[in-house]
């Protein structure tokens, strides 16, 4: 695959995807009909650009940002791009929209990939002219901090389309899972609405507090989770692996999903509850500076986990 990759959405999630392919050494091309989001994004860049050379997870931030130019028009975007990462707001009739515009577009080979975190891409490319070449590619934001990413073809999806996309998130630094099928939610926002279901209910029936629920994440499941999946952490739960754990708690984790046979929404009562605690913890005027604070953080374990897994040879 040849050709610059086209980014379509300067959002949060657009101008992430856009430091993860010029980290890669990829020239980007970023186009987004708001002209505010578009002006907002060389500063969103340099912020985090330097906070990734800071966290010594790049050495050259100039280099990479002088790879990301700011087009004006879609077709900018997208003529003679190998790849576009689609970003837009998460509705379908907006990307269906935006996808007539693109398929006449599209230059021979290019592919598209969606950032959809749950609309699967059946919803709003079918019927059209390229949809073997359109599919859902789902990042974790920030892209370039958390690589883990979701490829989730439609039925209209090419094997070859999929193919050279994994091979491009491989390329670029990201971790792909293909996802069979076009489960609602895909695999990562349904394992992690099973936790927070969990979560709410067990917070509504008064077991525990929010701090201490999160508690329960932040210094036990997800310490294990960071570095491991859940069928690996049970497999090395029980002296005789993943059967024997099966054989030993399978029982109890029936006994746990069957309590849950009748799952509510969360009413706004219930909300208000714990937007009070997350509040008496976290004032809403601190939200952003907490949340500089988590990339921070997410930047230590990447340095971290990149250092381990070339001292492991993994």
């Amino acid at each position: 695959m040849t050709g610059h990759i086209g980014i379509v959405g300067a959002g949060l999630v657009g101008a992430g995807w856009a430091i993860v392919f010029a980290r890669a050494g990829h020239d980007v091309r970023v186009f987004d009909g708001a002209e505010a989001t578009l002006a907002a994004l060389p500063g969103r860049l340099d912020t985090a650009l330097a906070d990734l050379k800071q966290s010594g997870l790049i050495s050259d931030p100039a280099a990479i940002r002088n790879r990301i130019t700011i087009v004006e028009t879609l077709g900018g975007a997208l003529a003679g791009a190998q790849y576009v990462q689609e970003s837009v707001f998460e509705r379908t009739d907006v990307k269906r929209a935006l996808y007539e515009q693109i398929d006449p577009l599209l230059g021979p080979g290019t592919l598209v990939g969606s950032s959809s975190s749950g609309i699967p891409a059946s919803a709003f490319t079918g019927g059209m002219a390229h949809a073997d070449r359109y599919l859902i590619v789902h990042p974790v934001n920030p892209p370039y901090l958390v690589p883990v990413v979701e490829l989730v073809p439609s039925p209209a999806t090419s094997e070859a389309t999929v193919a050279q996309a994994r091979e491009l998130m491989t390329q670029v630094g990201q971790v792909p899972v293909h996802v069979r099928g076009e489960p609602q939610g895909f695999i990562l926002n349904r394992l992690q609405g099973a936790l927070l279901r969990e979560a709410w209910a067990l917070f509504e029936e008064g077991h525990a507090s929010v701090a201490d629920i999160d508690k329960t994440v932040s210094h036990g499941l997800g310490l294990r989770w960071s570095f491991m999946g859940p069928f690996e952490t049970i497999d090395l739960n029980a002296p005789g692996g993943v059967r024997d754990y099966a054989e030993r708690l399978g029982g109890l984790y029936l006994d746990i999903a069957r309590d849950r046979t009748d799952p509510q929404p969360w009413n706004e009562e219930l909300v208000a509850r714990v937007e009070a605690e997350r509040r008496a913890c976290l004032p809403e005027q601190d939200l952003q500076t907490r949340g500089a604070w988590r990339d921070r953080r997410l930047m230590a374990l990447a340095a971290h986990k990149t250092a381990a897994e070339q001292k492991d040879g993994t």
